[in-house]
């Protein structure tokens, strides 16, 4: 339980994706404007995670390893992200239109996001076992989650505040975001 929480909080926080590793910076800069769509993408992205976690676990330990095709992992693995989005994609316009439609970019998107090829290939790296590679996929997406939101908050604040003109737009952006990562780096020691 404790390797669980370790996972959880290390994904999360101390290795978050965005902010630490620069995965998944595209999302994160062009979804971030306001709170509602940053996290209908940030939950549409922890979802997408954590099934390519559970299936590529699954396909790299008896597919790849057991046919000796490890050199077939990014490709396996970009293979899994396409077809899990277009599933999800489906299934959501079949069970929900309001939803699709609401969601609307954000799920073609996440084909793209390399932030969940890179959850797939860390597992592998990190050696986990099925239960632990959920977790980390479903924590990858929540660390996700959390920085795109509070991303969004702050670029909604920079709306009514008084920025430079030299700084509006892209510039000030990126300076968050680089204070943003700076932030997550003093959590660096923590695990």
């Amino acid at each position: 339980m404790v390797n669980i929480f370790i996972i959880f909080l290390s994904a999360v926080i101390v290795n978050n994706y965005v902010l630490v590793n620069f995965l998944g910076i595209c999302p994160f800069i062009g979804v971030s404007k306001k709170i509602s769509p940053a996290l209908s993408m940030g939950m549409a992205t922890t979802f997408v995670m954590t099934l390519t976690s559970a299936v590529s676990w699954l396909i790299n330990k008896y597919i790849l390893d057991g046919l000796n095709l490890q050199f077939l992992q990014t490709v396996s693995f970009i293979l899994v992200i396409a077809s899990l989005v277009q599933l999800v994609e489906m299934f959501v316009k079949k069970i929900s239109k309001p939803l699709y439609d609401a969601l609307g970019i954000f799920l073609p998107l996440i084909t793209t996001n390399c932030a969940i090829l890179g959850v797939a290939l860390f597992l592998v790296l990190k050696e986990y076992n099925f239960i632990e590679s959920i977790i980390f996929g479903f924590s990858a997406g929540v660390g996700f989650t959390l920085a795109i939101v509070i991303m969004a908050g702050i670029r909604e604040e920079l709306e009514l505040a008084d920025v430079p003109e030299y700084f509006k737009g892209a510039a000030i952006t990126m300076i968050v975001a680089g204070c943003l990562a700076l932030a997550f780096m003093g959590f660096s020691g923590l695990i």
